[in-house]
């Protein structure tokens, strides 16, 4: 039989379609906003471990190199190198005068309290700072100075500069005069290398690389004495080894940063009275230059001569390094923080699934399990149908092969492709195909229900094929009177591609697990839309499938759970659906699923304090549902980010050794839901392949369409081409 409405005039357009233009200019902007999210938050990473480590894992110190290209005066000379008028030019401390220098900070721990002991005694020194330690701790560089120390340079990352490119040598110091400039507002011209010691050991490479920088202004700094405090000799030991030749001058090298620095801390008081007793005085570098100088007279003179104030775009991009910085180092350890909990939360749901998934196999499938009677009268099965020429003539010949009695009722929703057509033209017995104008899916949905001529109704898609058996095992739980409606087992069809194979392994594992678990708890979230069974009376009394969301499926299902129904999962109910071909639909697709259901939790979110036995959805499905299917996926991508991230700059072995321990889990899984449902192993080959790709797209589809939510945005639905490819199975086995 087939009904025509009038042609005579057009539809008034649904509230989602009347939103599909501005929902399509919108969705360009929102994909944008999404992936800039996942870039900034990874940027942030990034930035993160290049401040903490050396970049690249370069730990290499040059030794034994020869030194035939040094200028034997400056070998022989003082601890100070300039190049000014382009002729190098070393300059000794004074005699009875100490400038005291510190390497490698600041340190949160122990340069606050070297700057006490330096206060208390009113002792200037020189401190020789990383780049990514200033950029963390600006604070304490602001007070290095305001207290009258000396700043310089000593890299930003704390390589071997004599290894390094001049590239990477000037973006070493530019990035350490951006980052001390967001500090304290300043530049400085005085720079020590790493690894450094005295002149005398300066060989050809490093010379290059100390003529490069005398050519831009900078003043290199040596050292006479090394207390060598980093040894952790004793504190006697210190204090010795930082102990000039009685009257002489000396650059002293401590350390305020780099490890456990106790022992400089004991040892610095002591140092400075004994040098004091001794009749020395201390300065800072350039005070010791100053001193030195024609007409240089006071202790001390130009102590901070080598700062010039940050100006211009140095200035502002040095405040913007520090507070990228300062987001990153609350960031990333928040983050750390919040991974570990959804870590453990993903952890916890798959050893869930299993447990329950296990129960509910053996509860179903054990030869006294029973619904009860057998359910043996006819049903109804709808069929809507937009555009689904290549897929019409399967789905209805796979229909007419049921052990089941049925009436089936194809609504054809203004399809421009002879749908409607090609199914009267089968000449199938008990098949009704209705016409209606355009209106969507839940609309032609509802126009079957209307239409159903039993008590119970079977939805499919117009794209899916039942197996010969699949009505009557998916029919069996309405045997329970308490049963509103029965969810199916839905099955890839076209797996043999990469895209196809990666979405069986979704089905399997990521779909019927979770119903099986959901099923045992009774709080199902979702019948599919390709296989699934109501009570007609159920599904009028929640006042049918609601054009409110995009995920009818979803929102029927919470509505019966609120009702008071109870829904099931019926694993013997085998459906075999078309999967989209190609990553254009597959994100169409998923996108639209993702945000249909948010706008579905949404809708029923006063679910949550319903009472009684209808509030079991709101107590324990919804906030599963939120957790797991919204939250830690939202969060996934970043786990593997951070697995990167300690690839680079913690530890790659124990990086690989946890995603490896972490992909054994969701494998562990995987193939005990391939077991469950009987299916080939083999497809789980390509497992890491879409842990690697196809799980980060899944991720940035649901990041999409969580952007899309909270803009406010809508979104009309997607017709996805189809090939028609999927047939009847050949019997219960299936598509194997």
């Amino acid at each position: 039989m087939t009904t025509t409405p009038s042609r005579g005039r057009r539809r008034a357009p649904t509230r989602i379609e009347r939103a599909a233009g501005k929902a399509a200019a919108l969705q360009k902007p929102r994909v944008i906003l999404a992936l800039l999210l996942l870039v900034a938050l990874t940027s942030v990473m990034l930035l993160d471990g290049y401040l903490r480590s050396e970049v690249g894992g370069d730990q290499r110190v040059r030794t034994g190199a020869g030194s035939s290209e040094v200028p034997d005066d400056v070998l022989d000379g003082g601890p100070i190198l300039t190049f000014r008028g382009g002729q190098a030019t070393t300059v000794s401390v004074p005699d009875k005068t100490i400038a005291l220098t510190f390497d490698d900070g600041p340190d949160p721990t122990w340069t606050p309290r070297v700057l006490e002991i330096l206060e208390e005694y009113d002792v200037p020194a020189t401190f020789f700072v990383l780049g990514s330690m200033v950029a963390r701790h600006p604070d304490i560089v602001a007070d290095m100075v305001e207290q009258g120390n000396e700043i310089g340079l000593h890299t930003f990352t704390h390589v071997d500069l004599s290894y390094q490119s001049e590239a990477r040598v000037n973006r070493e110091m530019q990035q350490t005069q951006l980052a001390l400039a967001g500090a304290a507002g300043i530049t400085t011209t005085l720079f020590r290398a790493p690894y450094s010691s005295k002149t005398d050991a300066i060989d050809d490479y490093s010379w290059q690389v100390y003529e490069q920088l005398g050519e831009q202004g900078y003043t290199s700094v040596f050292i006479d004495t090394d207390s060598e405090d980093w040894k952790r000799p004793g504190v006697s030991k210190i204090v010795a080894w930082a102990t000039p030749e009685d009257g002489e001058g000396a650059s002293v090298l401590f350390h305020d940063a780099g490890g456990e620095r106790s022992q400089t801390i004991e040892a610095l008081p002591k140092y400075i009275e004994k040098m004091r007793a001794k009749g020395y005085t201390f300065t800072t570098v350039s005070g010791a230059m100053g001193q030195q100088a024609p007409g240089a007279a006071a202790s001390g003179a130009g102590s901070q001569a080598a700062h010039r104030p940050a100006t211009g775009a140095t200035l502002y991009e040095g405040k913007a390094l520090v507070a990228a910085v300062a987001v990153a180092e609350w960031t990333v350890p928040a983050l750390s923080v919040g991974l570990a909990v959804v870590g453990v939360a993903v952890l916890g749901r798959f050893g869930m699934m299993l447990i329950l998934a296990r129960r509910h196999y053996r509860q179903r499938n054990r030869r006294r399990f029973s619904w009860g009677p057998p359910v043996t009268e006819p049903v109804s099965v709808i069929v809507p149908a937009y555009n689904e020429k290549e897929c019409i003539a399967n789905t209805l010949d796979s229909l007419a092969r049921s052990t089941h009695p049925i009436e089936i009722i194809v609504v054809d929703d203004g399809s421009t492709d002879g749908t409607a057509d090609i199914a009267e033209s089968l000449g199938l017995p008990n098949v009704r195909v209705i016409r209606q104008a355009n209106a969507g899916k839940p609309a032609a949905l509802n126009h079957g229900v209307r239409n159903a001529s039993y008590d119970i109704v079977v939805m499919m898609d117009g794209d899916t094929v039942f197996e010969p058996d699949t009505v009557r095992q998916l029919v069996q739980p309405f045997a329970d009177p308490g049963v509103g409606a029965v969810a199916g087992n839905a099955k890839v069809g076209n797996r043999d591609t990469v895209i196809g194979a990666w979405q069986h392994i979704e089905y399997v594992m990521g779909f019927n697990l979770d119903r099986r678990m959901y099923d045992l708890l009774r709080c199902m979230p979702t019948i599919p839309g390709a296989i699934g069974a109501f009570r007609r009376a159920a599904v009028l009394d929640v006042g049918g499938m609601s054009e409110d969301t995009l995920a009818e499926d979803t929102d029927i299902t919470i509505a019966l759970h609120r009702a008071g129904w109870r829904v099931v999962y019926q694993e013997h109910a085998r459906a075999w659906t078309e999967a989209p071909g190609s990553l254009k639909q597959l994100w169409s697709q998923r996108y639209r699923w993702s945000y249909g259901t948010m706008q579905a939790l949404w809708k029923h979110r006063k679910a949550l304090t319903d009472k009684g036995p209808s509030g079991r959805f709101g107590r324990v499905g919804l906030p599963l549902v939120v957790i797991f299917q919204i939250v830690t996926p939202v969060f996934a991508p970043l786990i593997d980010v951070f697995t990167v991230y300690s690839m680079v700059f913690v530890d790659f072995r124990a990086a690989l050794l946890a995603w490896l321990a972490v992909l054994g889990v969701q494998l562990l899984c995987a193939a005990y839901a391939f077991r469950l449902d009987r299916e080939k192993y083999r497809y789980l080959l390509m497992m890491p392949l879409q842990q690697l790709a196809y799980r980060q797209m899944m991720y940035l589809v649901l990041i999409h369409s969580c952007v899309t939510a909270l803009t406010g945005g809508r979104l009309r639905w997607q017709k996805l081409k189809r090939t028609g490819e999927v047939g009847t199975p050949a019997g219960p086995s299936g598509v194997g």
